[in-house]
């Protein structure tokens, strides 16, 4: 098995695909997967590895939102690095459970991957034998947009107001934010393997795309490789896709 050598070539090799069926609720909803095209043997140290690693990140979600681990291999291929990450706004409760099912549908996802990840509305999971962990990385994974509305030029100056709100850093680490104005909402969050400095970059750089890519829309997402921004007007969002909005994922990987 060859050894992966960056986060950039992984998110270049990522199958992103659409769960057409509601999930169970909505922290555990569907929003992007992806595999490594590399294959492990079965029953090679490299899955034994794996199946440490993902049992390790399911333990550790019960007791916080954030962890990373690596378990280290005599040869470097074998060595493997993950991570997990719940919304800022869960309990460990619901943060476990998200997890749990996070990495039961990458086990399905990604069978016999050498690397996945996997974002649910509640929680994201990666894994990969590349060093990923505090890389920072503005790769765009996914952009949806709702439809177009008529804001007028108040509501769209208070929208993007909030949005660069998100974006403003006063020197702490605030890896998680919400925001809200004139009846629109919004979310962003960093993972918490980059610095405060390359939190505030991945979050002013998703905002200036999503601002870009998604304009006047009831709503919008857009989920770069190390950060997400998200907002909605009241009423507008459709948590499985299925509402009126026009779902321009961009679902390709690219680099």
């Amino acid at each position: 098995m060859s050894k992966i050598s960056t986060v950039k070539a992984f998110i270049a090799l990522l199958a992103i695909t659409v769960l057409a069926a509601p999930a169970t609720s909505s922290t555990d909803s569907f929003v992007f997967g992806g595999c490594s095209q590399l294959k492990f043997t079965p029953g090679s140290p490299y899955e034994s590895n794996v199946n440490l690693l993902l049992t390790s990140l399911v333990n550790s979600a019960t007791f916080t939102t954030y962890s990373n681990f690596t378990v280290k291999s005599p040869t470097s291929q074998d060595t493997l690095y993950g991570l997990f990450q719940c919304r800022g706004d869960l309990s460990n409760g619901d943060c476990g459970r998200c997890v749990a099912r996070a990495v039961s549908q990458l086990g399905t996802l990604c069978l016999d991957s050498s690397g996945g990840a996997l974002q649910l509305e509640g929680c994201f999971v990666k894994y990969d034998n590349a060093t990923f962990l505090g890389v920072e990385d503005k790769t765009e994974v996914l952009h949806k947009c709702g439809p177009l509305i008529g804001y007028d030029s108040d509501e769209m100056n208070r929208r993007d107001a909030m949005l660069d709100y998100l974006g403003t850093g006063d020197g702490s680490y605030k890896p998680f934010r919400v925001g809200g104005a004139g009846g629109v909402s919004s979310v962003a969050q960093c993972v918490q393997d980059l610095s405060a400095s390359e939190c505030q970059d991945c979050l002013s750089e998703a905002i200036g795309r999503l601002k870009t890519a998604c304009g006047a829309a009831a709503w919008g997402d857009l989920y770069l490789a190390k950060c997400y921004v998200r907002f909605s007007k009241a009423g507008a969002y459709s948590q499985d896709g299925n509402g009126n909005g026009n779902g321009n994922g961009n679902g390709n990987g690219k680099q």
